[in-house]
């Protein structure tokens, strides 16, 4: 009798011919939940932060912020002599840090220590979420 496991890893295994790559299930099934969840970043390497060890960070509770609250982060930004008169002020580093960090209900801190191909791809995915499609 054969193994019901193993069976399915098989039956599920296809041969990519652009790169000679075996994809398996697994590898659609963690295809699937990321683009299931824009908003999840995975780091390439863990990031160690006030003690505790990240692998990830999940901005998708930018869905439930307001415009209360971009009226809030351009406050924050006036307050510490940021510049909120430019045309796109949601493209900044700080903008988006601060809307991140809204989203999470992490401090703004923590995403300023970020490591910058990290850091790039939070304010990326929060600029995705203001001007990418629907």
């Amino acid at each position: 009798m054969s193994d019901k496991k193993t069976d399915d890893a098989v039956l599920a295994a296809v041969f990519d011919e652009s790169d000679g790559a075996l994809i398996t299930s697994k590898d659609v099934a963690a295809a699937e939940e990321d683009s299931e969840n824009p908003y999840l970043i995975k780091f390439d390497k863990p990031f160690t932060w006030e003690d505790k060890t990240y692998k990830e960070i999940d901005l998708s509770g930018l869905e439930d912020l307001t415009g209360q609250d971009m009226i809030l982060v351009s406050r924050t930004i006036k307050k510490s002599g940021g510049n909120t008169d430019s045309a796109i002020p949601e493209a900044s580093a700080e903008y988006a840090f601060l809307f991140a960090a809204r989203a999470t209900k992490m401090p703004v801190e923590f995403f300023q220590a970020l490591p910058a191909k990290i850091a790039l791809k939070v304010r990326v995915t929060v600029m995705n979420f203001f001007y990418g499609e629907e």
